[in-house]
């Protein structure tokens, strides 16, 4: 028997009365006000909220636009199933240029709770003291070194040794070291061998040398920002998140900043923000936003039908990322890499141990094994990075898939690029994935280092210590030699290490989107906090950085409004 609802006059009055209350409950979510709105609950995100909602005088409305969840993120290398899954991933694509050999890089972005914290690698890197001092001594005073270790130190609860004067132990984000094993120990050897010593902690007193890599991993499990900032306080009758809310615009008075207008279910809603609203959306969608809002370059926004609300040029330039070719590697020897491991009953067994809790490819860092070194003698810091995953690859028809062939993958690349590109949005309607250009090596410097890097890569994976590993270089290959071949191989085959930063960059120059307290420069009431506001790249991934940019912001706003 139907419902009485659908019978007739009985479901004309049924819809009547589901309208009338649905246009009560958007009235009523309209009319919410709030002390705090957080955009974007991703790596920044989720630390600024936690931080702001831990007064329980402050409410606190959080939004992400993507889901609460997925499975797969739980599981460290899950980052592998997330890096094409449109569930959690906004599947960004960069325009063709000539330094990809016209190919359409990949741009993936978290879209869930912890954002890209949620789908990346698991890599803790907060960088080298000379990046924040540089940050420092451009202008943006209370982002040197001494400045940004506390909060790298209140996020972290890291407890395999190193110095206290740099390492924190009761953070909410548990950091570890991974014991290197036969395998990536010999990598270590190796490098030894060509003279890059061995740094137990690449986060403590200096960065420089070869190590495993620290990741936020605990008890086989990723440590996300969703999960060790935003899981502990969900309870918060003060907070208030969020998901599936697609943020469309901040709202202006003036040039007062005085809440956001965003979407669930295609239905538009708005919330007031009585003292600030933090962006946090990313160096994506941050500059997304503000293009959205009215806040940008006029020209551009004015011919998407964008009323001009605030002229800030810098708005989406200032791109930076990691361009990085993957050197790859065939090992003769057996049992070695996790080709051999990650098939058939060996790869049973491998989930066998994940179960157990014990060490197995499942819960294995994206890249174990990293060296930070100089380009040249006389360098006072590294200015290049290399990091190995003991796995071959080959393309398949949904992504990269594990070879057949046992092999290793070495990535090499500047750290500190300074070729710049830009994103901006190509329509003035919401959710549009937005124009992105990197212009990789269009600097002649981030062409010569990233070759030397590759020979650098060469000399380890050649050192005496890897011998009876029967290696044979498959990428670039023997046959190339020169600085030309190297670089065409290196348009061929290169791609970012998913590091974009500096669209919303921080100054006091006319490029400048935000000042040193991350407020944006013309409009009160609104700051950006994530790694777009980074001014330049920093020495390694970015996401430990851009949780320590959420950290400081959120002292900032709290000091604010005392």
């Amino acid at each position: 028997m139907s419902p009485w609802w659908s019978i007739g006059p009985c479901r004309e009055q049924a819809a009547r009365t589901l309208t009338r209350r649905a246009a009560r409950r958007t009235i009523r979510t309209a009319m919410e006000t709030y002390d705090y709105i957080v955009v974007g609950a991703g790596s920044a995100g989720a630390a600024v909220a936690n931080r702001l909602s831990a007064n329980p005088g402050n409410k606190v409305l959080l939004l992400e636009a993507g889901l609460a969840d997925n499975p797969w993120t739980r599981v460290p290398v899950g980052y592998a199933r997330l890096l094409t899954n449109p569930a959690a991933n906004w599947l960004y694509s960069a325009e063709p240029e000539p330094s990809t050999n016209g190919r359409r890089l990949a741009v993936p972005r978290g879209k869930l709770l912890g954002g890209s914290s949620a789908i990346n690698g698991q890599a803790f890197v907060r960088g080298q003291a000379q990046d924040f001092d540089t940050w420092a001594q451009m202008g943006n005073y209370g982002w040197s070194y001494d400045d940004v270790l506390p909060f790298f130190k209140r996020m972290e609860s890291y407890r395999d040794g190193g110095d206290d004067k740099f390492r924190g132990r009761e953070g909410p984000i548990i950091v570890h070291n991974p014991d290197p094993g036969p395998v990536l120990g010999k990598i270590i050897e190796a490098a030894g061998q060509v003279g890059i010593r061995h740094n137990p902690d690449y986060n403590g007193a200096q960065q420089d040398g070869i190590a495993m890599s620290q990741a936020n991993i605990a008890r086989g499990r990723r440590q996300s920002t969703a999960v060790c900032y935003l899981a502990p306080i969900r309870q918060r009758t003060n907070l208030r998140i969020q998901t599936e809310a697609l943020t469309q615009a901040v709202l202006l008075e003036g040039t007062r900043c005085t809440g956001v207008r965003y979407a669930v279910g295609g239905v538009s809603r708005e919330a007031k923000a009585a003292r600030e609203v933090v962006i946090c959306a990313g160096a994506v969608n941050s500059p997304a936003l503000l293009e959205l809002s009215g806040i940008g370059q006029p020209e551009r926004l004015q011919a998407l039908g964008i009323t001009v609300r605030q002229a800030l040029p810098g708005v989406g330039e200032n791109l930076r990322d990691h361009y990085a070719p993957r050197t790859r590697w065939r090992i003769g020897k057996k049992g070695i890499t996790f080709n051999d491991r990650g098939r058939g009953l060996a790869l049973v067994g491998q989930v066998a141990r994940y179960l157990l809790q014990q060490p197995s490819l499942l819960n294995s860092v994206g890249a174990p094994l990293r060296a930070f070194v100089k380009s040249r003698e006389g360098l006072e810091a590294p200015d290049l990075l290399l990091g190995w995953v003991p796995m071959l690859t080959e393309p398949g028809p949904k992504g990269p898939r594990i070879s057949v062939a046992s092999g290793m993958t070495c990535y090499a690349h500047p750290m500190r690029p300074e070729s710049k590109g830009r994103i901006h949005i190509t329509s003035a309607e919401p959710g549009k994935p937005p124009s992105i250009h990197f212009n990789f090596l269009s600097a002649e410097i981030d062409a010569v280092l990233t070759v030397k890097a590759i020979r650098i890569a060469r000399s380890i994976m050649t050192a005496p210590a890897l011998r009876d590993w029967q290696v044979t270089e498959i990428g670039p290959g023997p046959d190339l030699q020169t600085d030309d071949e190297i670089l065409e191989w290196v348009r061929r085959v290169g791609e970012t290490t998913y590091h974009p930063v500096g669209t919303c960059k921080m100054g006091s120059d006319p490029m400048a989107v935000v000042d040193p307290e991350l407020r944006v420069h013309g409009i009160a009431g609104l700051r950006v906090a994530d790694a777009s506001i980074m001014p330049t790249l920093t020495s390694g991934n970015t996401n430990a950085p851009s949780i320590m940019i959420g950290e400081k912001a959120a002292d900032m706003v709290l000091k604010a409004a005392a």
